[in-house]
């Protein structure tokens, strides 16, 4: 890092630090008792505040992550400083733990951001910070900062995991999975990525070498086309039933390999993914999921999604195969007819930004989830556009990651798809300073709307004296 990158970068996180111990300090003063699922969370961390370690809240669905870590950081203070545990498990101190991950989600970031382009010359300091200071505003992720949530924490060890296995350290990586995953269950599939991009390296090498045998001037199954994509798929057959193939993946792969393990182990073991109350938290094949995730991922990428140049090569896309876009039209159809699934919460909480997006949009009319069919298609394609640079395998294991993410989720939730954003958003190639800004500006207007609804626009329930806010 050169020196003016490094004083830039450092004025970058000391100046989104400090705009969000404001924020932090604002939302404490309006919001001091825990709010929705901080119910649940801040009682459960304060039970292990005491020692109180076998005391479980059947309410919660994920693992003790958040608590045992919150437990690691703020006992210590006990001791130094000589705060009772009242003060240190407080419900504002274990939300200023979030604030601390959110520091070091913004230098991961930027390690990552600086690790996956680095062989891009062109990408210059200040589009590396402004990327950074970009994807750490992030409005989904931002907001979850200064709440007791599992979210940031959850962004972190994951985010942590994928530059290690960036770097190659496949056992600190796989560990820290290990962390994500006591943080969120559903975690484990971006460990599956990790290990998964591992394989896709490898295989990248293989084609590439496959290729130039045949003297072929360059990898042209990257592009995509379908005849293509049929011989990348012959030469995946074929690369995996080689044992000895098969065996240097598992070599290079075993820490991810054993953490899967441990994971199925525990899904026996607990007679399922989610612990406590499973009521609310059925799995089902809900493929509209995939479709809300490329439209929610269009929504705050479009400064990259829809530019003239990438909308017009959409249309010459389809005017080229018209026949194969009307049968993924078709089938698109009939998997919004047969697999759209609308979840109790989705409708009962008025809180809820997805509330109203259903109720103000898809309820309109029956067909009005049919229209937005030519939208999902486009939102797909572009994100896929996106990605070419990376390699068809990549490609591969990354959208397999996203579907077993997202599909399963029967509840719209705009949080499922923080991670899946991300690791998409890392991943493309740094934009110019024109559409960062652009970015940016968006995210800070969002974020601004969604605090403003937050601490002002408060609202009441009948027959119920607690005050109501919305958010995400």
């Amino acid at each position: 890092m050169e020196r003016s990158e490094a004083y830039g970068f450092s004025a970058a996180i000391s100046g989104a630090f400090l705009l969000s111990c404001l924020l932090f300090s604002a939302l404490n003063r309006e919001q001091r008792a825990p709010y929705m699922d901080e119910a649940f969370h801040v009682p459960q961390a304060q039970a292990y505040c005491e020692g109180l370690f076998q005391q479980w809240d059947p309410m919660i669905t994920t693992l003790p992550g958040l608590y045992l870590m919150s437990v690691g950081i703020v006992k210590p203070a006990v001791w130094l400083f000589g705060w009772s545990g009242s003060v240190v498990c407080s419900t504002g101190m274990l939300r200023f733990i979030n604030l601390l991950f959110s520091v070091g989600n913004f230098y991961l970031l930027y390690l990552l951001l600086c690790k996956i382009h680095h062989k891009n010359k062109t990408v210059s300091g200040f589009q590396r910070i402004l990327s950074t200071l970009t994807l750490a505003m992030f409005p989904t992720l931002y907001f979850f900062t200064f709440l007791y949530y599992t979210d940031t924490g959850s962004v972190f060890f994951t985010l942590f995991a994928y530059l290690m296995c960036l770097y190659g350290n496949h056992k600190t990586s796989a560990l820290l999975g290990f962390c994500g995953f006591m943080f969120r269950q559903t975690n484990i599939i971006w460990t599956v990525f990790c290990g998964g991009s591992v394989v896709a390296q490898k295989l990248s090498e293989a084609w590439k070498t496959e290729l130039q045998k045949k003297k072929e001037e360059r990898i042209s199954a990257m592009k995509g086309s379908f005849s293509e994509l049929i011989k990348v798929l012959q030469f995946l057959t074929e690369y995996i039933m080689s044992f000895t193939n098969l065996v240097t993946l598992i070599v290079l792969t075993w820490p991810y390999i054993l953490l899967v393990i441990v994971f199925f182990a525990f899904v026996v073991i607990n007679g399922g993914i989610v612990v406590g109350d499973r009521s609310s938290h059925e799995a089902c094949f809900h493929i509209p999921q995939l479709f809300y995730f490329f439209s929610f991922t269009l929504f705050f990428s479009f400064p990259h999604l829809m530019t003239p140049n990438k909308i017009g090569n959409f249309l010459r896309s389809v005017r080229k195969h018209l026949i194969q876009y009307s049968i993924l039209i078709a089938i698109s159809l009939f998997l919004v007819w047969k697999f759209t699934y609308v979840h109790k919460y989705l409708i009962g909480d008025n809180r809820h930004y997805t509330f109203y997006v259903w109720r103000k949009v898809f309820q309109r009319h029956d067909l009005v989830k049919y229209v937005f069919v030519p939208a999902y298609i486009f939102a797909g394609w572009s994100l896929a556009d996106s990605l070419k640079s990376k390699s068809i395998f990549w490609n591969l294991i990354y959208f397999v990651c996203v579907f077993a993410v997202t599909v399963p989720q029967k509840l719209l939730e705009f949080r499922y798809f923080i991670l899946p954003f991300l690791i998409y958003r890392l991943n493309i190639p740094v934009p110019p300073l024109s559409r960062l800004l652009l970015e940016l500006t968006l995210y800070i207007v969002v974020n601004a709307i969604t605090f403003h609804l937050f601490l002002n626009k408060t609202f009441q329930w009948p027959n119920s004296e607690e005050i109501q806010r919305f958010m995400w």
